[in-house]
């Protein structure tokens, strides 16, 4: 049987579908579109098999977005290569039946089997609601089973409602008939308050969170914290994989016979991998904040907030949450503009979301500010390596801000922000893992595809010629990579780069984190002699200055060293043109910044 899970926004959907499929997900693309689809397994407690659809969330079926259109024509049953689901699962807050009400009666209205999901029906009783379900089900003419969505077992009412026979398809309103009319009528019918409580300690919450001065505050700390945590939280799991990914290779380098293999898979494949991997615990602290900002409700709120802010540079708040997603990935930071109506603001956003610092540029942060920033603390409280982090993000928001006022200088039509503001709640431990695990496993795919495979190929370009017999210099001078460093040296040199760091903007072009396991190869650091990334860090220190290294810091913070970022441009806009402005600006930022970057603080440091 195949199931499709549809409703609102915050109607609590994704964690519903967590909770059904656990980690038998698969994630990809709807066919055509950059939609992603999100499909699940489950097997109900008599045996029956479930396929689950997680379609993306809507208000209306009057499309306004690609999303949008997506859920319309799956529901209908018209979308190609997706069979039609057998059964609609409307879910729907029972903390906003209002506004989720009358969504689910525009599905039903399609005239297909359908059941209706109550969720949140545990924050719905401690803000003093009470709904009399059997009554909302004679009402809908559909089933209606409750759920908590968050909580471990709370979907077992849907569970046993799948083990059931469909239900018949309802019977369409008579044409005409007035939706909100309709709402109102059932509301009247079926829900009751029984306290103000809940209500009150939220409005609370509100005067403090959405505040023009404190609720600023409050932003600038969660975030503060957050990119302090990046650091702080993660070194011990940093620290136990780089000594894993040493034990590995000294492992697999007794194995192996002396030469070109051993060579291959210790320096290569193993030294390559594990460069990138022990960046994975700041990668998950990173998603595993916004994850919970997220589920909390508390990211529509930081939007509200920002909505000021953001139209100083000629946006809206509503181009904050594809933003924010750009600090863990531009790919899907750029996708989730499709929630932006006005063409002008979307197209913004979607060529400044390549200046927030994604997570594959935090192991060249780390890398750079852990070789040449001092790991002390500032007034015994702040981690100064943190300092430093929190600035290059700052600096990407400002630049992003900058960037924006410039390319809606002639834009003064202001657009006002609408948005849903979700009741608060507690992020779900169980959703949480889920998604985390997701992105761990999509990290991870990577550094077994692109990153691997990029690093054998600097493997190979850094040893391959072999030097000349009586040679004296160094074997990589005479390699490949050598020779190509040389020759794009004159370009650089500006800047501040030697040839070694313009053989590693390379393979950065394919995907940035490759840069780390890329001077592992450049500088011919092994996996078998320790770990490549604690190596890199007194080598580094040692042969490059602080203006090397900050003019170093500063181009990643622009330049867009991401061929994903600047495909995901061209399938958004359709067009190459907007794919060249962002690839030149960037540069060009790039170039400049870090220009001045070198000689400013060859200045300073004499």
């Amino acid at each position: 049987m195949r199931v499709a899970l549809v409703g609102n926004p915050n109607c609590g959907k994704t964690a519903l579908f967590n909770q059904l499929t656990g980690s038998r997900q698969k994630v990809a693309n709807y066919a055509g579109v950059t939609v992603e689809r999100k499909a699940g397994r489950l097997l109900t407690p008599v045996g029956r098999k479930v396929t689950v659809l997680d379609l993306p969330g809507t208000y209306s079926l009057a499309a306004t977005s690609p999303d949008e259109a997506v859920t319309r024509d799956v529901c209908r049953g018209v979308y190609k290569g997706e069979p039609a689901p057998d059964l609609l699962i409307s879910v729907v807050a029972a903390t906003n039946l209002r506004l989720h009400l009358r969504f689910m009666l525009e599905l039903r209205q399609l005239g297909r089997p359908m059941l209706v999901v109550l969720n949140m029906v545990d924050a719905m009783r401690k803000q003093g609601l009470d709904i009399d379900v059997p009554r909302l089900q004679a009402e809908l003419g559909v089933p209606v089973v409750t759920a908590v969505g968050v909580k471990r077992g709370g979907a077992a009412n849907l569970l046993a409602a799948l083990d059931t026979p469909l239900p018949p398809a309802p019977t369409p309103l008579p044409a005409g008939t007035d939706l909100h009319h309709e709402v109102r009528r059932i509301m009247a019918l079926c829900v009751a308050r029984t306290s103000e409580r809940r209500q009150a300690l939220e409005e609370k919450l509100d005067r403090w969170v959405l505040h023009p001065v404190w609720g600023m505050c409050i932003l600038f700390v969660l975030l503060f914290i957050m990119f302090q945590a990046v650091f702080s939280w993660a070194q011990p799991f940093m620290d136990f994989l780089e000594e894993a990914m040493k034990q590995l290779g000294d492992f697999v380098g007794t194995l192996l016979p002396s030469g070109a293999l051993q060579s291959l898979i210790v320096d290569g494949v193993i030294a390559g991998a594990g460069t990138v991997i022990v960046f994975l615990p700041q990668i998950l602290i990173l998603f595993l904040w916004i994850l919970a900002l997220e589920e909390s409700g508390y990211l529509p709120r930081a939007a509200f907030m920002l909505d000021k802010l953001m139209a100083s540079a000629g946006l809206s708040g509503r181009s904050f949450i594809p933003l924010l997603s750009s600090f863990a990935c531009a790919v899907p930071g750029i996708m989730s503009t499709r929630t932006i109506q006005n063409p002008r603001d979307r197209m913004v956003t979607i060529l400044i979301a390549p200046l927030m610092t994604c997570s594959a540029r935090l192991p060249v942060y780390a890398l750079l500010i852990g070789a040449f920033i001092p790991a002390r603390r500032i007034g015994g409280i702040f981690n100064l390596q943190g300092l430093v982090l929190f600035a290059l993000y700052g600096l990407a928001i400002l630049s992003a801000l900058l960037v924006a006022r410039v390319m809606k200088r002639r834009d003064v039509e202001e657009h006002p922000l609408l948005l849903e503001l979700p009741n608060y709640r507690l992020p779900g431990l169980q959703s949480l893992a889920i998604e985390l695990w997701q992105r761990a496993r999509i990290f991870l795919s990577r550094v077994g595809s692109i990153i691997v495979t990029l690093s054998v190929i600097m493997w190979a370009l850094s040893s391959f010629p072999a030097p000349p017999a009586g040679a004296t210099g160094p074997a990589i001078d005479y390699s490949l990579a050598g020779r190509i460093g040389h020759i794009m040296l004159p370009l650089f040199l500006p800047l501040g780069f030697n040839w070694q760091i313009c053989v590693v903007l390379i393979p950065g072009l394919a995907a940035r984190e490759v840069a780390v396991s890329a001077l592992a190869t450049v500088y011919s650091v092994g996996a078998s002699e320790a770990d490549a990334a604690s190596q890199l860090t007194p080598l580094l220190a040692n042969q490059w200055s602080l203006a090397t290294a900050l003019s170093l810091l500063a181009w990643y913070v622009y330049a867009p060293q991401c061929f994903s970022t600047l495909a995901v441009i061209r399938r958004e806009t359709g067009s190459w043109r907007f794919v060249a402005i962002s690839a030149g600006y960037l540069f060009g930022l790039a170039y400049g910044v870090a220009f001045l970057t070198y000689h400013i603080t060859r200045l300073i440091t004499g």
